[in-house]
């Protein structure tokens, strides 16, 4: 066994029970080739899935699960994957894109020219999902990512929506989840419907803050009056400027995109500023407990969108574990508080396992390719189809509306508030104003 560079995970690198006996037969003693082995193809080479996510750096929070959800997913496919009548090694290469784009993509480029990976994955905001998507894109390598919004995917790289992309798929919710899904939130409370944003100035805040694409025109055609206070530079240490414009227009509702330092930053001087909105509903910053926790009692009542969670209805199509079940497990085997993204990154897995084996010719890219634009897989946070989508190579899943409250079993947990963009995910609490 060999370790993945950047990353302490074990990569499956071994000896084949086919190099076994071949290694037998060359010293003259095929009878050790046992019973069990009669009559089975194994496959001369192992198939190489590459899977790039941060681990650490700013955005270390979407990686924080990765290491558990590979070593399930290693254990459920054991010695191999059967394809076509042929068992074939499965070896997952993990690499840290360590929050950075420009990492991603370099790590990306090692794996599809050293590695020769069959197979890309990648996931966790669009700092590490278009760097990868781009390396194999240009690289002529099968790839699927999840967790970022489609928008910033893929217009982020450019993506036109009649010509989409040859190699690059992609799942998770967009920006029109998002804006039914937090107005559905602030209807359901009294407001002035004046509602102040801010934007991270990374991929993910210039998509959806786009005047023509992104949030704001979508929040104004559901009758909310924008307070925009523009993009920011990450890690900044000072939004003096932006709290008292949104004092100024009494925007009792507040939202955009924040990395959770900025978010925390930007909340805590909101207190030393008297500001006080009724809702505080912010993208990517407000997704993990760590996050909440470290705002002290000023956690309670923030929201965010809910992609996955105990609550959902879903079940693995690999495993059969629930979503439930699931965050039941990583608790149990690491003794924290599961996360979101578990969900999508055991459910990129899944899907990748699923290509391979509708794949006809798995040693052919193309082939494979095939079988990722005929998915039609239901995973642990619903259905993957790219069959039909918003835009070519893009397959949404399902979002709700979550709020912080004080827990019970964690010290605060995120409960499913609104479904309006997605009826069939049940709430479990009303969303209630935040208090002081």
């Amino acid at each position: 066994m060999t370790k993945s560079e950047g990353t302490g995970f074990t990569a499956t690198t071994s000896l084949t029970r086919r190099d076994t006996i071949r290694g037998a037969a060359a010293l003259g003693l095929t009878t050790l080739a046992a019973p069990a082995y009669v009559g089975r193809a194994w496959a001369a080479k192992s198939i190489k899935i590459g899977f790039v996510s941060p681990q650490t750096g700013p955005i270390a929070a979407f990686g924080s699960a990765d290491e558990f959800v590979v070593s399930e997913i290693r254990k459920t496919i054991g010695d191999g994957l059967t394809i076509n009548g042929v068992k074939y090694p499965i070896e997952i290469l993990v690499r840290d894109s360590q929050s950075n784009p420009s990492r991603a993509a370099e790590v990306t480029a090692e794996l599809i020219t050293k590695d020769k990976v069959d197979l890309m994955l990648g996931s966790s905001t669009s700092d590490t999902v278009n760097p990868v998507a781009d390396q194999c894109e240009l690289n002529g390598v099968p790839c699927i990512t999840t967790d970022t919004p489609w928008e910033a995917y893929f217009f982020g790289r450019g993506g036109e929506p009649a010509k989409g992309f040859e190699w690059t798929y992609h799942f998770f919710w967009g920006g029109a989840q998002v804006v039914q899904t937090f107005a559905g939130l602030w209807n359901s409370i009294e407001t002035n419907k004046v509602v102040g944003t801010l934007w991270s100035n990374d991929p993910d805040g210039v998509a959806l803050s786009d005047a023509q694409k992104g949030l704001p025109p979508a929040f104004a055609k559901a009758g909310f009056k924008l307070v925009d206070t523009g993009l920011f530079t990450p890690l900044s240490n000072d939004f003096s400027a932006q709290i008292a414009k949104l004092k100024a227009a009494q925007a009792e509702i507040v939202t955009g995109v924040f990395l959770p330092p900025d978010f925390a930053t930007f909340w805590a001087q909101c207190g030393q500023q008297g500001y006080r909105p009724k809702a505080v509903t912010v993208a990517k910053a407000l997704l993990f407990p760590a996050s909440i926790e470290a705002l002290g009692d000023r956690g309670a009542g923030l929201s965010t969108e809910e992609w996955w969670s105990p609550d959902h209805p879903f079940k693995s199509g690999l495993t059969g574990q629930s979503a439930a079940e699931l965050c039941e497990a990583f608790s149990k085997a690491t003794g924290r508080q599961w996360v979101q993204p578990i969900g999508f990154k055991h459910a990129v897995l899944e899907v990748a396992l699923d290509v391979l084996k509708r794949t006809k010719q798995v040693e052919d890219p193309k082939s494979i390719l095939d079988a990722i634009a005929t998915t039609d897989y239901q995973s642990i946070v619903g259905p993957v189809s790219w069959r039909s989508g918003p835009v070519r190579n893009v397959s949404t899943t399902p979002l709700v509306g979550g709020q912080w409250v004080k827990g019970d079993r964690f010290k605060y947990e995120i409960k499913i508030a609104n479904n309006s963009a997605y009826p069939d995910i049940r709430t479990v609490k009303k969303f209630e104003p935040m208090a002081y």
